[in-house]
């Protein structure tokens, strides 16, 4: 049987499953919900290559969505399966780590992101446009997110408690309902002596939390993370990621298809912002080779990240690299090429980069119900520091 957590905290496991679509992390973690953090067990569970490629199409049904409750077509079963694929991952893991149910007092559920974008409407039709209640703000542009995943059928299948639907809030209140994990990041590098301190997540997106001397949080999505390389690496080879960076290691940068890249508006817009999976295509580069095409993919992922720099008021002392483009050296050394100051995989400071986000999702699930701000005018664009998910409670 796993211990249970000390007197003033809460043990929490944390749910990913990102746009990479390869599996779900599940994590482990103890938590007061503020500096007091003790990281446990994590594992991840892989996608059938069948179940991925569901996810894909669901992604490419959802683009026409514009509200977050409806699940139209066949997203609803995809919802179903995901959720359930959810509650065996979890029962998997307990059973591994000799934990009973009954110790967890929270589950945080992030679920599959399939949409995240704005929706810009007349200021005079805005009620016509938008029939989701939640998504009721008087304003011209919406950011419309939408995660699936029945956090009350996980509620029920795994018997506990679970947070879910964490981005609606902050989008409910302006926000951009994302990034969500620059908070846990904090947490994380509390007692590191370098400050400020950058902590990239290079998951499909990828992201970046500045942590200012004082604490204060910057934060947003950079540009592509492994989204691009994973699709032309499938496309091309059948295998959707490049092991190691090795093919862009062979390859040249295609100088033309990056500047036409970093030409998008995107990167002229001033934090807090948000990026949809599929907002840059590789189509850019299909007349290069693939070993070309991965490299160039590759040096826009570290040079977006690079750019990031243009919005903190100093530079990092220390860059740590978290998710599943840390294993991609091309990236790594190209990263470390840009920027001042060293660049180093979380594991360099005793983190775990698989597990960090998943972490994250269970430390949100405490806050939450603590009522704690998980988002931030820095971090969202929100106004204010504000809470946000909503509780299923096991068994009903």
């Amino acid at each position: 049987m796993g211990e249970a957590a000390k007197a003033g905290t809460m043990r929490a496991i944390g749910l990913m499953s990102g746009t990479s679509l390869d599996g779900i992390d599940v994590a482990l973690i103890d938590t007061d919900g503020g500096q007091e953090v003790k990281r446990g067990a994590s594992m991840t569970v892989p996608y059938p290559a069948e179940f991925r490629a569901r996810l894909v199409e669901a992604i490419e049904a959802a683009k026409g969505l514009t509200g977050r409750l409806k699940r139209p077509g066949n997203l609803a079963d995809i919802e179903r399966e995901l959720t359930e694929r959810h509650a065996s991952a979890i029962k998997a893991f307990l059973k591994k780590q000799k934990i009973a149910a009954s110790t967890i007092n929270a589950i945080g559920f992030h679920g599959q992101t399939v949409l995240h974008k704005d929706i810009v409407s007349d200021m005079n039709d805005w009620r016509t446009l938008l029939t989701d209640p939640s998504l009721r703000v008087e304003r011209a542009r919406y950011k419309l997110t939408i995660q699936l995943g029945d956090g009350p059928l996980l509620a029920k299948l795994t018997g506990i408690d679970v947070v879910y639907d964490l981005r609606a809030a902050d989008c409910e209140a302006g926000g951009q309902g994302a990034p969500l994990v620059p908070v846990y990041h904090r947490a994380l590098v509390a007692k590191l002596p370098q400050r400020p301190v950058a902590v990239v997540n290079i998951g499909g997106v990828a992201n970046v939390t500045y942590v200012a001397r004082d604490g204060t949080l910057i934060a947003f999505d950079t540009g592509p993370g492994n989204a691009l390389i994973d699709d032309w690496m499938l496309k091309h080879i059948g295998t959707a990621r490049d092991d190691d960076g090795a093919t862009a290691a062979k390859g040249r940068v295609a100088d033309d298809a990056l500047r036409f890249y970093l030409s998008h508006s995107y990167f002229g817009d001033l934090p807090p912002k948000s990026l949809d999976r599929n907002t840059f295509i590789a189509d850019v580069v299909d007349n290069l080779s693939v070993a070309d095409g991965a490299a160039t993919l590759a040096a826009f992922t570290s040079a977006a990240i690079g750019r990031a720099r243009e919005h903190f008021p100093e530079e990092p002392l220390l860059w740590i690299v978290c998710g599943g483009g840390r294993r991609n050296k091309t990236i790594m050394a190209m990263l470390a090429a840009t920027v001042q100051n060293a660049v180093v995989p979380a594991e360099a400071v005793g983190l775990d980069g698989d597990a960090i986000e998943a972490e994250a999702w269970a430390y949100l699930a405490v806050r939450s119900l603590l009522k704690l701000p998980i988002t931030f005018p820095g971090t969202t664009g929100v106004a204010v520091p504000t809470t946000g998910g909503v509780l299923a409670r096991a068994g009903r």
